[in-house]
Formats: C-alpha cells, structure tokens, sequence
C-alpha cells in the first residue's frame, strides 16, 4: 500500500470508492453532477490551497483524505476521507489521517473541523477515537440523498 499526493487522473477511481461507500447506506446516492470537483481532484484542492492524498493497493485506489486550511485561522478541514471496506481496521485511515493532520499542522492549524453524513455511524467511531468531537451542529445538504451531516472539531496540542 502506498500513500501520495492525487491527482487529476484520479478523479474516476475516487468517484467508484465514494459510490461504493455510499452504496452501503440506505438511502444514500452517489450522483456525478453533485460531486464536479472529481473531474480534477488533485487541482481542486491545489486551488483551495491544500491537497488530497489517495491511497493505492495493487494499482487500485483504496482510500482517500483531502486536508485544507480554512478562511478561519488556524483552523484546517478534511475532505473526502474514505477508506474501501476491504481496508477498513487496517490502519490506511490512520496513515491517510497522519498526512493530512501533518500538512495542516505544517500551516499552522490549531484545530481542526469535518463535516460527516449523519448515516457514516463507523466513520463518527473513527473520528471520535482519532480525538475529534462531535459538536451540537448539524447541516441540511439539500442534495440526492436528503443528506444531513454532523460536525466534528479536533484542536491540536
């Protein structure tokens, strides 16, 4: 397994790891016109001034995190953090994580936020253990899957 920067190329692969994940969860649905970004994942995040790591097994793309400091200082945000369920429990989160936290950290973040899919039950486990809560917020995404989401905040030592 191997972790790296993304790139453009990437942006199929990506796309059928999210469908997939999101093919686990009734109800929710992976529609190509709501995610543009995965048409040029690598210069989307570049133009937002961070970077999505993608992980690979076997010349297959297995996983994914994108980190970006926000318009707030000292505060960075996460993005497309996925992992396939073949790889789940296997430390690739974890790994993916490290490079993202590191980046952020590398700019100066103090803290730093996620928005998670309300049904992503196993994710919220993740993030909680990575040390991030869970704050009394929630947001309406008003897209296929009537999608709401929780809000995570880690501040960093």
């Amino acid at each position: 397994m191997i972790i790296r920067p993304a790139r453009d190329g990437d942006g199929t692969a990506l796309a059928a790891l999210i469908a997939t994940t999101f093919a686990e969860y009734p109800g929710c649905l992976f529609l190509d016109e709501e995610f543009p970004e995965l048409r040029a994942p690598a210069s989307h995040y570049a133009r937002l001034g961070g970077q999505l790591f993608v992980a690979e097994a076997g010349g297959e793309l297995i996983g994914s995190l994108a980190a970006v400091m926000t318009p707030v200082r000292g505060t960075g945000e996460l993005f497309k953090v996925y992992a396939s369920a073949g790889h789940r429990g296997s430390g690739l989160a974890q790994r993916l994580y490290a490079e993202g936290e590191a980046l952020l950290k590398a700019r100066g973040a103090r803290e730093i936020i996620l928005w998670s899919d309300t049904r992503f039950t196993r994710g919220h486990r993740f993030y909680e253990k990575l040390g991030f809560v869970r704050e009394p917020v929630e947001r309406y995404l008003a897209d296929a899957s009537a999608s709401w989401e929780f809000f995570f905040r880690k501040r960093l030592g």
